[in-house]
């Protein structure tokens, strides 16, 4: 719809709050012929009539009890859409990163500053969610690129293994066994994670308590004590520190890790940022090597 439609939605919505053309007006810092105006507009565009007007003020008529719904959804989706792809003020661009909230420790965090030191004059708009909601932003083309642990295959978008995560057995207990006990905390890293640890632990019926994003598990480990399988990039300082310990015998999981994004672009924003975001994680994987 165009902007004018837009408008007339707005208007339409404020009699709606206001119960009145006159408080309307006065809320929307315009004369009441203005919103007069636009109502009959919106009314002859519709070919119905959405008031009642009398002198107490204004009631909905079936048809405009009707499009109330449409018209809240029009401004919302249009509101939605400014705030994800309108350009900041004093910016020739915005780009929309997205990625699970375990990526972003470590990983993306470190690529935000090198993007933005080589292009000041883009805003970036950083996207946390899950896997299947970061897809359906890319889709939607309301992300420009995603780093996620399970991408699906479609028409358009390319899918790339980025890095391999190392998922280890930890706790809190010095010496606990190698199989999941009564305090294992199973954190849900997505289907290929949950594969793994079916076929490493046949055995394994659940766990009292299932968290399914990463920080949040570790925060509760460390807080309430347990065992549960982290990334090992996330447990260096508390392994130093003495309060994640590694059990021992207990298998590893490998996690691979995506970036995905439009198969189709010449964006020279698209190509800054994926060559930055290759050139960050093999820096940190070549970090990880030296520390191995």
């Amino acid at each position: 719809m165009t902007g004018l439609d837009t408008e007339l939605a707005r208007t339409f919505l404020a009699v709606v709050a206001a119960g009145s053309f006159v408080e309307a007006a006065k809320r929307l810092h315009v004369t009441q012929s203005t919103v007069s105006t636009r109502i009959q507009r919106l009314e002859d565009d519709l070919g119905v009539a959405l008031f009642v007007r009398n002198k107490a003020g204004t009631t909905l008529t079936t048809a405009g009890q009707q499009f109330q719904r449409h018209a809240a959804l029009l401004t919302r989706t249009v509101e939605q859409a400014r705030q994800e792809i309108g350009v900041a003020s004093g910016y020739r661009a915005t780009l929309t990163v997205g990625a699970r909230l375990g990526l972003w420790e470590d990983l993306m965090l470190r690529w935000l500053p090198v993007f933005m030191s080589q292009a000041p004059d883009v805003a970036v708009r950083a996207l946390v969610g899950f896997d299947e909601d970061l897809m359906e932003a890319l889709i939607l083309g309301r992300a420009g690129v995603a780093v996620l642990y399970a991408p699906q295959a479609r028409p358009g978008l390319t899918v790339e293994p980025l890095l391999e995560e190392r998922l280890i057995m930890v706790s809190t207990r010095a010496k606990p066994p190698r199989e999941p006990q009564s305090d294992y905390i199973y954190i849900d890293w997505g289907p290929e994670f949950f594969a793994q640890h079916s076929l490493a632990f046949p055995n394994f019926v659940g766990a009292a308590l299932t968290v399914n994003i990463g920080l949040p598990g570790l925060q509760y480990l460390l807080t309430n004590g347990g065992t549960a399988y982290f990334p090992a990039r996330m447990l260096r300082e508390h392994e130093r520190a003495g309060r994640l310990h590694r059990v021992p015998g207990a298998p590893e999981f490998r996690l691979p890790v995506y970036i995905c994004f439009p198969s189709k672009s010449d964006s020279t924003l698209l190509a800054l940022a994926l060559s930055t975001i290759r050139k960050v994680v093999a820096e940190v994987s070549s970090a990880r090597l030296r520390r191995a």
